[in-house]
């Protein structure tokens, strides 16, 4: 197999890819179910992948429901995202000792592999990539072992909307490997398309078949249809302009009157990087150790400054984190911080959904309801 080039495999041959991946020593990573979710984890065999599961998902709500078919990859993203992999969400980073002499913690990168990375959250690993590559060392250097096998999606959830964040459902660049995945008359398989060298080496240890021009053309076609069944879509406006022209809406008001500033749109959010460091120690006081967690800019001790708080109510709180994955990310790092996988919609459990409310701020600001009124 080269480069530009389709072959098929069979589901015993998405097992042995599994198999196969960890004889050349990668941690495999992929779904499964767990405590009613589809959860992303370590697989022991392929054997462990959600066959015949499926999710419904709408504001607040996320259900697990069997397929009729052995589907293996047709179910939307769950509360985990692949940042988990890349930027942990609790990890040490020194010890120290009683007279506050401290060792760094060494760690070694294990070569891992991602398995079933849908276009939304490709998306969502690169901008990582451009938030934390050149400043965090730690993720580089997991990233730098990271071999990733992408999924096409051809069965869209009913809070995704990455179809308008142009970050899906098809995938084009950024992986080793790509599947789409296709159950038909003709059977249960997956059309797979390389995109590194270090991709077409471990496509060529398992059994293939070349893909026909009809199964490339319905597979495109399938990806292609999925795109019009995005249960939400970001409104076609000037998303930038839209927040810059709300910062005094009364909206926000609105909307933290039914935010619990629970912080599970961040928790679960694919591109939120935030974290702060603590340190704790033993009874004795003789052993500390320095950790790192994820933090939220919905914690009231995010923006804890010389004894105060410098947002202290739900609005402000909700208003920055917005504002900030919408808006001043492009100033930031280039790209939007949103890559509409919509686990903040299914994940909320107040049920409030980022589209709606962007599009309410932008008809308060084209009735001049804003900051210009």
């Amino acid at each position: 197999m080269t480069i530009g080039e389709t072959v098929t495999i069979d589901r015993t041959g998405l097992d042995r890819l599994v198999d196969v991946l960890g004889e050349h020593g990668y941690r495999v990573i992929g779904p499964q179910v767990r405590d009613g979710a589809i959860i992303l984890d370590e697989l022991d065999s392929g054997a462990a992948l959600p066959d015949g599961w499926g999710v419904r998902t709408e504001p607040g709500r996320y259900r697990l429901y069997r397929r009729d078919d052995e589907a293996v990859f047709s179910h939307s993203a769950g509360p985990g995202s692949w940042k988990e992999f890349l930027q942990p969400p609790h990890r040490k980073l020194a010890q120290l000792d009683a007279d506050l002499n401290s060792e760094a913690v060494q760690e070694i990168p294990v070569p891992t592999a991602f398995l079933g990375v849908r276009g939304c959250d490709l998306a969502a690993i690169a901008v990582l990539g451009r938030v934390l590559g050149g400043v965090d060392t730690a993720f580089a250097a997991r990233s730098k072992e990271l071999f990733i096998i992408a999924v096409n999606c051809t069965e869209p959830g009913g809070v995704c909307f990455c179809a308008s964040m142009g970050t899906g459902p098809g995938v084009s660049s950024g992986y080793d490997l790509a599947l789409t995945e296709r159950l038909d008359d003709t059977g249960h398989r997956f059309l797979v398309d390389a995109g590194t060298d270090a991709g077409t080496r471990i496509i060529a240890e398992l059994v293939t078949e070349p893909a026909s021009d009809a199964e490339i053309s319905a597979a495109r076609t399938d990806v292609a249809a999925a795109a019009g069944r995005m249960g939400r879509s970001m409104p076609d406006v000037d998303v930038r302009e839209v927040i810059r022209r709300s910062r005094e809406s009364p909206h926000w008001e609105d909307v933290a009157s039914r935010c619990f500033a629970c912080a599970n749109c961040t928790m679960v959010c694919p591109t939120c990087f935030c974290t702060t460091t603590e340190d704790v120690t033993d009874l004795t006081g003789a052993h500390a150790e320095r950790w790192e967690r994820w933090a939220s800019c919905f914690e009231l001790d995010f923006s804890y400054l010389h004894g105060g708080s410098v947002r202290q109510s739900g609005e402000s709180r909700y208003r920055q984190w917005l504002s900030h994955k919408l808006g001043t990310w492009y100033d930031q790092f280039g790209s939007s911080g949103c890559v509409g996988c919509g686990r903040c919609i299914a994940w909320c459990p107040a049920g409030i959904d980022l589209t709606v409310e962007l599009a309410r701020l932008a008809e308060l600001a084209e009735a001049g309801d804003d900051d210009h009124r």
